[in-house]
């Protein structure tokens, strides 16, 4: 019998157009239940997508602490989420829930 291989899916390399990225955020944002881990992990899987170095750049961050920020481990602050979201040249929306 033949051995089946397997490799580890990445996301990133799924995540080609903007309009994917945006898609794949707005779906993140959709099932996070409030953690904002798991949203800095979303946006550190599209900065990936994009090139962590460019985004870095465009947010006016060290690419370390980009790194840091996005590994989901801990929580960034709501201002690097918001310059890391403008870099990716995506923005986020507020819209109204039924309690």
């Amino acid at each position: 019998m033949k051995k089946t291989t397997t490799t580890r899916y990445d996301v990133a390399e799924h995540l080609r157009t903007p309009e994917e990225m945006a898609a794949y955020l707005e779906a993140c944002l959709e099932e996070a239940n409030g953690d904002a881990t798991f949203i800095a992990k979303a946006l550190g899987d599209i900065a990936r997508a994009k090139g962590m170095t460019q985004v870095a750049r465009d947010a006016g961050l060290s690419r370390e602490s980009l790194y840091k920020a996005l590994s989901g481990d801990r929580a960034p602050s709501f201002d690097t989420i918001l310059k890391v979201v403008g870099a990716l040249g995506l923005k986020l929306h507020a819209e109204a829930i039924q309690l």
